[in-house]
């Protein structure tokens, strides 16, 4: 494998795209900040090619997050471009990640989390629109320190923070997605019922993630119509496609309601400390 420089981008980009579903985060990080960036979501990549032409990318982004997009699989190449890196979370498709850990002898490390969870996507022309009440805002109009509740309960629920980490990361989100206009919340009248957000965005696709509902609240349909209506949002600007992953079962059956399809599965795993792969 070799590492691209950031004129490649438009032929990495295109080769991502030949695998959408799977490659919506290093997509929309290289749109919003190119390649070799400084920003902590910007990229590092290497290609592996064949007559010219890129058949596998791994990218590593400045947080730390290792993303492979390697149908063919050549984990050994992939540890001797990454030998030296310090990798803290491994994010994409199941059969890629698990034995690529493996490879990096990371499989056993201690982890904050260890998820495989089932991969969906929809072509918006399929999406159902539920019945329910309330319309969604942009997360700036809804009740800040609610919000901000429901940030720092997502980061301990959904992704095993321990409070102090979920406080920093709930407040730098907030402001983060507040910024990029990334998510929404379900309102009726004034009262917030659930939120939702895109945490990858293209002008052809967009990724789901964030979805929270505290859990008075659950088991009402609220997430799946907070989801719905901001592809319904997205659709009418032009996106085609979504994917997303589900957490639980409820929240599967939520997005099949909708139109959603299985696709595979998708891991996610954050160690408990940056290991630096050797």
């Amino acid at each position: 494998m070799i590492r691209v420089t950031p004129d490649w981008a438009e032929e990495l980009s295109g080769f991502l795209r030949q695998h959408l579903d799977n490659a919506m985060f290093p997509l929309s990080n290289i749109r919003r900040f190119g390649i070799d960036g400084v920003e902590p979501y910007a990229m590092r990549f290497w290609v592996a090619t064949d007559s010219g032409r890129i058949t596998d990318a791994i990218g590593l982004a400045n947080s730390g997050a290792l993303m492979p997009v390697c149908p063919n699989g050549d984990w050994a190449a992939v540890r001797a471009v990454v030998r030296g890196e310090a990798v803290r979370m491994l994010i994409g498709p199941t059969p890629q990640v698990r034995p690529m850990m493996a490879a990096l002898g990371l499989a056993d490390a201690p982890m904050t989390l260890n998820d495989d969870d089932p991969h969906f996507a929809l072509d918006l022309r399929q999406l159902r629109l539920p019945d329910g009440p309330g319309r969604i805002v942009p997360l700036a109009e809804a009740p800040k320190d609610i919000l901000r509740d429901w940030l720092f309960q997502y980061e301990v629920e959904a992704l095993n923070a321990t409070p102090d980490v979920a406080a920093k990361d709930a407040a730098f989100s907030y402001e983060h997605y507040c910024k990029d206009q990334s998510h929404v919340v379900l309102m009726e009248g004034d009262v917030p019922l659930a939120m939702t957000g895109f945490n990858a965005r293209l002008p052809e696709a967009v990724q789901i993630g964030g979805v929270f509902t505290p859990p008075a609240l659950r088991r009402r349909g609220y997430a799946r119509c907070a989801v719905a209506l901001h592809l319904d949002a997205a659709r009418r600007h032009g996106v085609a496609r979504a994917s997303l992953f589900a957490g639980s079962q409820t929240a599967a059956r939520a997005y099949i309601a909708i139109g959603f399809e299985r696709i595979g599965d998708w891991s996610l795993c954050i160690l408990k400390e940056p290991i630096v792969v050797t």
